[in-house]
């Protein structure tokens, strides 16, 4: 190689090079013992094997961790300056490698390879500043209300900008001093070159050389001991939640207790606040919020589970606040939609629940009553089993419990569709609608048991065990294999909960499209009205059901259907899920009012739902609002039957 070949000369002037190799054996100690730390605390967690190799997991893993495919989902400035950031890092750091490699193992950066090289890092180094600047930018100049601004949050950005800054002005000073032919394709360097005379950079080199060499060594010790582990810890998250068995959440043992999934997740939160922006009950200020949640609940797991505690330095002695506030969560799952590691907070909460109730702590009392009255009589509410059946007194169908009653379809109507006053329309409608479609269908009367959602939302596995039992038995005993349910919560329940079940549920919307596509159900009165329809989410985020109750309304002649802001998986919580219908939970301004009023924004005459809960939650929000007519809020199966019957008054 002749001196005009462009090279680097590694550790140029750098005297004794040996305290160099004796501070990076210090750090990558120091990182290994918190990479243990982790594995120690997933270890402990692990009740048994929870996930295997899985190609799928690992290519849905690089596409989100490096094409950036959630980040850039709902926030692309958000997203655009994540991906600056990693690709920025990560081309440094492989840099970084790579000059390992050439100086320890064979030389191979000479040349033109050296030049493009030199480009290279050029551009990382500027991609890496580019994002540091724009992630500051947003969280202490625009301020972007779901970015929290604890000091960690401006150290960690800070120390990452010193490190590129100091890398700059380190190789300004070293192109200043030895003036190579080449500066140029260095070219950030080979301006930052100017602001030296060689004399000053030869004298300035070494201290340089020596505070960018410690804060580089230094950012990699406090990786597992700050929110940076994020880097290893996302991926990981990502990974595993794509690689798990499917099981049913909470039913396994031990179901109240946190689980491998659970720590990883945990730990690879990066506090970004997606989860709170989207979650409704931290929307209406109430004091709960699935961040702050998954944060306490991992400083209590590392609390338990490592005998230093928490060794994340800077937040190990925050206090856990959340208390008996994850009563407020709406199990709606509008957090694991937007989390871009996969973090279900809903599911942890259910987790946390079981605990509270085995426990018999931080249980709210009117919840508490209203699980003795579901275990008393398999409703949460009528103290009474008898009235079960009352809304279908004045309507001819078949009871399938009756001696040689049968029918190809189980309408299973549900506790809130039959006992409360708003609800019971569905009930009704729906049965209209299938008897005038000709469909052989029948109910099971006062004989029709609880599905055991209630329970299993608010922890009591054991009630809801006993309930799914007796469904079961139900089910057998009167031959039903398929079920058709009023609620997206029995659908749900029903569909995913009971493993082995042995018949088939459909939620209703579900079985209308299925008798529109049979041209089973004839619209024959065109219904002049503009209506906008709400997701409910257990029909909507947690069983993907947004294209049939849609469908429907579209076929039904002069409806005009406009969408809320918030619409499909994106859609805004009415407040009733999650057990939250049975207890007295207060914030500034309730879900199903925030709710109702984008309703009215769009200028729709109807709010249509698919839910006996939202349509409760929602007719008493527009009361309370005082929206009156011509606005109103109607289930669907209202609408349809307008549109079926040529003399529709004289069903109501």
């Amino acid at each position: 190689m002749t001196p005009m070949t462009p090279h680097r000369n590694m550790f140029w002037q750098i005297e004794p090079v040996w305290i160099f190799y004796l501070l990076a054996t210090l750090a990558t100690g120091l990182f290994l013992a918190g990479l243990f730390a982790y594995l120690q605390v997933w270890k402990k967690t692990a009740k048994s094997p929870e996930a295997s190799y899985s190609g799928d997991a690992l290519k849905k893993m690089i596409l989100d961790v490096f094409l950036g495919r959630r980040v850039l989902q709902g926030d692309v400035a958000a997203g655009v300056m994540h991906l600056f950031i990693f690709w920025g890092f990560l081309i440094l750091f492989i840099g970084t490698s790579v000059l390992a490699i050439h100086h320890y193992l064979f030389s191979f950066l000479e040349g033109m390879a050296y030049l493009a090289f030199s480009m290279i890092m050029e551009l990382a180094g500027l991609m890496l500043l580019a994002g540091i600047l724009w992630a500051l930018i947003r969280r202490y100049l625009q301020r972007v209300p779901r970015l929290e601004r604890r000091l960690e949050d401006a150290i960690v950005p800070l120390w990452l900008l010193l490190i590129v800054l100091s890398g700059f002005v380190l190789e300004g000073s070293r192109l200043s001093a030895q003036q190579p032919a080449w500066a140029a394709w260095s070219f950030v360097g080979w301006w930052v070159s100017g602001l030296f005379s060689p004399g000053t950079a030869e004298v300035l080199y070494s201290s340089l050389w020596w505070l960018h060499t410690l804060l580089c060594l230094s950012f990699i010790a406090a990786i597992p001991y700050t929110k940076l582990f994020h880097i290893l810890g996302a991926p990981a998250s990502i990974y595993f939640q794509g690689a798990s068995e499917a099981k049913i959440p909470g039913l396994e043992e031990g179901a109240g207790e946190f689980d491998l999934g659970d720590a990883i997740f945990f730990d690879g939160c990066m506090r970004c606040g997606r989860c709170v922006t989207s979650c409704p009950s931290a929307g209406a200020g109430e004091p709960f919020a699935p961040r702050d949640f998954v944060q306490a609940m991992r400083h209590a797991l590392w609390q338990e589970n490592f005998p230093l505690g928490d060794i994340r330095f800077m937040s190990r002695n925050e206090p856990n606040q959340v208390n008996e506030n994850f009563w407020y969560c709406t199990t709606c799952r509008a957090c694991l939609e937007v989390c871009p590691v996969y973090g279900a907070a809903f599911e942890v909460v259910t987790k946390k629940r079981v605990l509270a109730v085995e426990e018999g702590t931080l249980v709210p009392t009117l919840l508490s009553q209203t699980l003795e009255k579901l275990f008393k009589y398999n409703n949460p509410w009528e103290s009474s089993k008898r009235k079960r059946g009352a809304w279908a007194d004045e309507l001819e169908l078949t009871d399938l419990t009756k001696k040689g009653a049968g029918a190809d379809l189980c309408y299973f109507v549900g506790c809130t569709t039959s006992f409360d006053d708003t609800a019971q329309v569905i009930a009704r409608s729906f049965s209209e609608i299938l008897q005038i479609a000709g469909v052989n269908f029948g109910i099971l009367g006062k004989k029709e048991p609880c599905c055991g959602d209630i329970a299993r939302r608010v922890g009591e596995l054991g009630l809801f065990e006993e309930q799914k039992d007796g469904c079961e038995e139900v089910f057998d005993k009167y031959d039903i294999t398929e079920v058709v349910t009023s609620s997206p919560h029995c659908f749900h329940t029903f569909k995913n909960e009971y493993p082995e079940a042995s018949f088939r549920a459909r939620h209703y919307t579900q079985v209308l499209q299925e008798l529109l596509t049979n041209g089973k159900l004839p619209f024959t009165k065109k219904v002049e009205a503009t209506v906008t329809y709400h997701d409910p989410c257990y029909l909507g985020r947690h069983n993907r059901i947004f294209d049939e109750p849609r469908e429907i309304i579209r076929n039904i002649p002069g409806v005009k259907l406009v969408e809320m802001a918030h619409h499909r998986a994106d859609s805004l919580c009415c407040g009733g899920g999650g057990g939250r219908m049975w207890q007295d939970l207060q914030g500034e301004i309730k879900m199903s009012e925030v709710r109702i009023r984008e309703a009215e924004a769009t200028g729709a005459e109807i709010l249509i739902t698919a839910c006996p809960l939202c349509l409760i939650m929602l007719e008493d929000a527009r009361k309370a609002a005082g929206l009156k007519e011509p606005f109103r809020v109607m289930d669907l199966n209202e609408l349809v039957l307008q549109a079926t019957v040529l003399d529709h008054e004289s069903h109501e």
